[in-house]
């Protein structure tokens, strides 16, 4: 078992708004710890609906807690008689990275060297530069993705489909998640130029090895892939990775004394 990360002092709490009563900040919910209501940050904008109102989430306390007394790392999902958690926490996704690339986890990243963090090329900040074993310059990006389903269709397709038997563990895990004015634009534009950029820095320099790396922190998944939704994202990833960009999915798992545990790489379907 490669345990890759640990959460210390876990708290489990019901989110009973999202946003908070007291703060109208969507990174402010309010939650229920012992049937006490704390105001806690919550990591990003979408997650999948899995920080929502109504959600157990498990909880670490605040570094700073003038505003917020905990944060939000973990979702519970309750699923045909299973329980299992999903990481939330994007910044959970870089930290997991980076020890995997210190302990060599990560097939085709074994044995890595100088390894720096947020690293400036274009226009864009990267989460890592580092040497690999052939000594090539490698630009890594990383991706949280806290979404997955048995089908990667939009929301008022997916409910015209019985999906009762199938295996929990076979789901399709998809990136990216979230809100957007109209159906032409890109859900993250920051992701979206990631890609680009990355595409860009492969063109200009064959010999340099450019990633992204998608954290599926999540059991219930065997395939990853750009989400439909997002045409504008799913077109510039299959762009980039067709132009030398490599595309590398890892799966790691929670359990409930708060360590994360490294699983495998999963295929990448194009």
């Amino acid at each position: 078992m490669k345990v890759v990360y640990q959460l210390d002092g876990l708290i489990r709490g019901k989110v009973i708004h999202r946003p908070s009563k007291q703060c109208r900040s969507p990174y402010v919910a309010d939650v229920s710890i012992n049937d006490h209501i704390y105001m806690v940050h919550a990591p990003s904008l979408g997650c999948g609906g899995y920080s929502d109102t109504g959600q157990w989430v498990y909880m670490t306390k605040h570094d700073n807690p003038k505003k917020c007394s905990h944060v939000i790392h973990l979702a519970e999902r309750h699923e045909k008689n299973t329980i299992y958690l999903v990481g939330i926490h994007p910044k959970s996704a870089e930290q997991i990275v980076h020890i995997c690339l210190q302990n060599g986890f990560i097939y085709s990243l074994e044995n890595v060297t100088n390894i720096e963090r947020e690293k400036c090329f274009l226009n864009s900040r990267f989460d890592f530069i580092c040497r690999d074993k052939n000594n090539k310059m490698t630009i890594i990006e990383v991706k949280n993705v806290p979404c997955a389903d048995y089908e990667d269709m939009p929301s008022k397709e997916r409910k015209k489909h019985d999906f009762s038997h199938r295996d929990v563990n076979t789901k399709v895990a998809y990136f990216p998640d979230g809100y957007r004015k109209t159906k032409n634009e890109t859900i993250s534009p920051r992701a979206l130029k990631h890609i680009q950029e990355l595409e860009e820095l492969k063109n200009q320099n064959s010999d340099i090895r450019c990633i992204l790396i998608f954290v599926i922190q999540r059991i219930d998944v065997k395939i990853f892939q750009a989400s439909v939704v997002d045409i504008l994202y799913r077109k510039a990833l299959q762009k980039a990775f067709k132009n030398g960009v490599e595309i590398i999915p890892i799966q790691v798992y929670w359990n409930n004394e708060g360590q994360c545990i490294y699983n495998k790489t999963i295929p990448f379907r194009y």
